[in-house]
């Protein structure tokens, strides 16, 4: 399985998790000039900007440590340009992170982080 793959197959496995936990899914990989979001989905009146991150190893870090300061802030710049596109006004935004690590075959260990870090002031 390539990167280009094993990315995909992480995305629809984050997906289909968020929405077995509840969250009403709106869109994946939504794209401006300004880049890409994975997921955005719907918990309540909160609007849940996640990332997902898929790795096979630790070997150059967790798939958590790929969500540096410098790509948070690219999904704040992210979630204002989602904002401004229109649609339903939130109560609340959050950013989130699916950590994915492939182990074998089919299995991985999927890890959410619910409001993994915050709009810098």
């Amino acid at each position: 399985m390539d990167r280009i793959e094993m990315g995909r197959r992480g995305e629809d496995a984050a997906a289909a998790y968020l929405e077995r936990i509840g969250m009403s899914l709106e869109a994946r990989n939504w794209r401006c000039p300004l880049g890409e979001i994975d997921i955005v989905a719907w918990e309540d009146d909160s609007l849940v900007l996640c990332e997902v991150k898929t790795r096979r190893s630790e070997r150059a870090g967790s798939a958590e440590d790929a969500v540096s300061a410098t790509k948070q802030r690219k999904l704040v710049r992210l979630a204002e340009a989602y904002l401004a596109s229109g649609g339903r006004t939130p109560g609340s935004v959050r950013f989130d992170v699916v950590a994915i690590r492939v182990l074998s075959g089919e299995r991985a260990l999927l890890r959410h982080y619910r409001g993994a870090f915050e709009v810098p002031a």
